[in-house]
């Protein structure tokens, strides 16, 4: 997508294969700063501190950091080990490294540092398609609607699943940008996002990029535009999907859900087969990251000076629990949005569009 006009992706290596430049996203929407990853540390810490985030682009650096550590020399098996110990809820993080290992294992060691890079590219190359078909099934929702209402297509979305989340055009955010790039008139309400803030300062900065219209709301608000019939639809990104179709999102997301079943309003998750965890029945067993407390206790922002700040806004002492996701059951969700169509939240609907997990 567009920064300051130019195309640009989350992840790139260079071309010597020495790194990779990422985009800090710990920096934003203050500062637009690229960090270049040299080793298998500096990818887990990337990984852990969300320097990178969203289960795509986990997955993508995850695929990178094998490579780092294989220009230093490093054991094939202890390094996804470090890698996978970095956040536990995205799928697309295991999968990745079970990709990487099934390709490089059985090579000879001297093989596998070139084979690495090139599939950690290919990781990357084929997750921009999944995301652009994505936009392509998703936009026909939102064009539907355009047509049976004037003005725009006013939808709602949850954190950020935009391309900052991905290699290149997101997964909830992308039909938005399919429709927007096509005409179709699009409004995005985008929620807040506590604690970390990735709707207020990631999804309304890339937003703005693109010159997509947009609001930022509390976190709470989004109940009661749905009352005022001011929400036409929700679509959300997943962090790893059950083989029920049940949904982990950044926390919060099921509380929309809620909201928008009680209110009539389409509530659609967009993600690519990777994101998929056929392995669980259902999402009781998905795990959930709790992260550290300060991200609640403290918030981040920028003075009228331009100084970046963090300030605590809670009793010194007060604890604080983080869990940074939370599972939408399949009921409240209309439909999930894939690469290969739309379908059903459930078993037989994701089943329907990926025969070969039957």
């Amino acid at each position: 997508m567009n920064v300051n006009g130019q195309p640009t992706r989350t992840i790139a290596p260079l071309p010597d294969c020495s790194g990779v430049v990422i985009i800090d996203q710990t920096r934003l929407p203050f500062r637009y700063e690229s960090l270049t990853l040299r080793g298998l540390a500096d990818a887990a810490e990337a990984i852990s501190a969300m320097q990178v985030r969203g289960a795509p682009l986990i997955g993508a650096t995850a695929a990178y950091g094998v490579a780092l550590a294989l220009n230093e020399g490093a054991d094939l098996e202890a390094a996804c080990a470090t890698l996978a110990a970095t956040r536990p809820t995205a799928v697309n993080l295991a999968w990745a490294l079970a990709r990487m290992k099934a390709v490089l294992a059985p090579l000879p060691a001297g093989e596998r540092r070139a084979a690495a890079w090139a599939e950690a590219a290919a990781i990357c190359d084929e997750d921009v398609e999944l995301n652009r078909a994505i936009g392509r099934h998703g936009a026909g929702l939102i064009r539907a609607v355009a047509g049976r209402k004037p003005g725009p297509v006013n939808v709602l979305t949850h954190c950020n699943a935009g391309w900052l989340a991905t290699v290149d055009w997101g997964t909830a955010l992308a039909p938005v940008y399919a429709a927007f790039d096509a005409g179709v008139p699009i409004h995005v309400w985008v929620d807040e996002t506590r604690p970390r803030n990735q709707g207020a300062s990631l999804t309304a900065w890339e937003l703005q990029q693109h010159g997509v219209p947009h609001t930022v709301i509390a976190d709470n608000a989004g109940g009661h535009l749905m009352q005022h019939g001011k929400v036409d639809l929700c679509i959300v990104g997943t962090d790893r999907t059950a083989a029920n179709g049940d949904v982990a999102n950044k926390i919060g997301t099921y509380l929309k859900a809620l909201a928008a079943h009680d209110n009539g309003v389409p509530f659609y998750v967009a993600l690519p087969g990777p994101t998929i965890d056929w392995t669980l029945a259902d999402g009781r067993a998905i795990p959930i990251e709790e992260r550290r407390a300060e991200e609640v206790t403290c918030l981040s922002g920028e003075t009228e000076a331009g100084e970046v700040v963090t300030v605590r806004v809670t009793p010194t002492g007060s604890p604080a629990a983080n869990p940074a996701f939370d599972v939408t059951p399949a009921r409240l969700v209309t439909g999930l949005i894939t690469e290969r169509g739309v379908c059903p939240a459930g078993r037989d609907g994701l089943l329907a569009l990926y025969p070969e997990r039957a």
